[in-house]
This record gives C-alpha cells, structure tokens and sequence, in this order.
C-alpha cells in the first residue's frame, strides 16, 4: 500500500473515531465531518490520476458540493442550538424536547 493511501485511510479513520469519542460539542463533531469529507475529496480526486482515467472526475466536485451544502445546515444548527439551549454541548439537546 503506498504510503499517499495510507495517509487518506489513517486520516479518515482518525476522523471517525474523533466522531465517535469526542461527541462533547457540536463544533467538535462538526469538525470531524468535515475532514471525513475533506480525506474522501482528496481520495476522490487523487484517484483518476493514479487510474489514469478522466470518466470521474465530476465525481469529486459533486462531493465538494455536498460537503459545503452539510458545513452550512451544520454551521446553522450550531447557531440555532447555541441561541436556544446558550451553549452546544450535545447532551443538553434532546430530540424529543423541542
């Protein structure tokens, strides 16, 4: 396995464990989307290189379009909690509370 490979896979693997461990704040789990999203954007666009083809490369725009879209309802979300509940700790939002 190249060494470029497994810098991707630590760094998304990394990502998701901070996403499962460190749920304490909203921005910390926002945090660990967004560079889930950013090591799969760099996958993406790294891989018609290394194949050679140029059949998919939309594919990574598309996904960096998804991701910007998530950051900003997640941006809002962070400052919708933060005005209702006065802080974004995850435990003090209950989805059943509205």
């Amino acid at each position: 396995m190249p060494a470029l490979h497994l810098s991707f896979y630590s760094a998304f693997t990394l990502s998701s464990l901070g996403l499962a461990f460190h749920r304490t704040h909203l921005i910390s789990a926002l945090l660990c989307l967004e560079s889930m999203m950013l090591s799969l954007y760099i996958m993406l666009s790294t891989w018609p290189i290394e194949t050679n083809t140029t059949s998919a490369s939309l594919i990574p725009v598309l996904m960096l379009t998804f991701s910007a879209c998530e950051a900003g309802v997640g941006l809002a979300m962070l400052v919708a909690s933060t005005r209702t509940h006065g802080s974004d700790y995850l435990h003090n939002l209950n989805m059943l509370q509205c």
